[in-house]
């Protein structure tokens, strides 16, 4: 072989070397996540869908280097293990109930110390990711807890839904209404009505046992657990929006992405909002659609009656305690209280 031939050979064995190695550093740095949720795959429902609509953009958008394998049904961790579970790096995404945990997140609960509020689905998405940009405080909550919101997954607007008929606020006195967390039952009572409390999966029974006369909630939702086989009549009371739900991250997962694939995770948590809030409509639509043939009646609710309320001492009580904890960070929280207005 000729000095000429050898250096090219060994040229050409170099280059392929270094294509190997090349290749083998990408598949080195391929990583498949893990994604922690109490939701089934089979539900068929907004948070369903866009759930698996974030998982396959998120390998599209790595061009196929990275991956999201999602634990579904609480399968890895409960709906109230999930905090604690992707802080321990259990999983590197999950989805957490931010009300169920109001000593944990209080920050991040600021909507659900707001009911009744204005805004949409949408607007309370765009909300909470302004409100993290804004005011480093937000995200520092969770970043004490090993934890990173990615998204925002607010639910949908909440109307009532009835046994009987409710046309103005005189309708509601005396009722007994399912409540939860700090608002709802303060704006029962202001409203002249009982609250009760009865977990999610209860309330079925106990509308159709007449223990219940109402349960605020959106109209996918109603429909999803089958409320309105035996309740039917929903209230167009503007409750809002509520919130809902953090896509978190574990924090150190997140740190160790490289910045490209940060990149995308941030532009997905961006473009999630939106995609599930379309997906949340399709369902709403649908829902009242075939209500008409299920026997349900939709009832409008003088808006001026619900808002006359809100300054009921009790309600503004649950306020000031947001707002006390609020401004004890630091949080100038008549900014995030202008915003939730009527």
């Amino acid at each position: 072989m000729t000095a000429l031939r050898r250096r090219g050979f060994a040229a050409s064995a170099a280059l392929a070397l270094g294509l190997a190695a090349s290749t083998f550093s990408f598949e080195a740095q391929a990583t498949t996540y893990k994604w922690i949720t109490f939701k089934p795959q089979g539900a068929g429902d907004a948070q369903a869908i866009s759930t698996q609509w974030f998982v396959d953009q998120f390998k599209e958008r790595t061009g196929g280097k990275h991956e999201i394998e999602v634990f579904w049904g609480g399968s890895v961790a409960k709906t109230r293990e999930i905090p604690d579970s992707l802080a321990a790096g259990v999983g590197d995404f999950g989805d957490i109930i931010t009300p169920y945990f109001p000593d944990k997140f209080p920050l991040n609960n600021a909507v659900g110390f707001f009911i009744p509020q204005p805004k949409s689905t949408i607007e309370i998405a765009e909300l909470m990711e302004k409100w993290h940009a804004k005011y480093p405080q937000f995200s520092q909550e969770l970043e004490s807890q090993n934890l990173k919101a990615i998204g925002f997954r607010p639910l949908e607007s909440y109307g009532m839904l009835c046994t009987s008929p409710v046309r103005s606020a005189a309708d509601l006195k005396g009722k007994r209404i399912r409540t939860y967390g700090f608002a709802y039952p303060a704006l029962v009572e202001a409203l002249g009505a009982t609250p009760v409390s009865v977990a999610t999966s209860e309330a079925y029974e106990a509308l159709e046992r007449n223990i219940l006369d109402c349960t605020p909630i959106g109209p996918a939702l109603a429909h999803g657990w089958k409320y309105d086989e035996v309740a039917k009549y929903y209230i167009e009371i503007p409750l809002g929006a509520s919130f809902g739900h953090l896509i978190a991250m574990n924090l150190d997962s997140y740190k160790a992405m490289d910045a490209e694939t940060k990149a995308v995770v941030d532009q997905l948590g961006h473009d999630y909002a939106r995609e599930y809030a379309d997906e949340l409509d399709s369902d709403d639509a649908k829902v009242r659609a075939g209500w008409p043939e299920k026997g349900v009646e939709v009832i409008a609710f003088p808006r001026e009656e619900l808002i006359a309320v809100i300054d009921d001492e009790r309600i503004q009580n649950v306020r000031k305690e947001w707002i006390s904890r609020a401004d004890a960070l630091g949080v100038p929280s008549d900014e995030i209280i202008s915003e939730l207005k009527f």
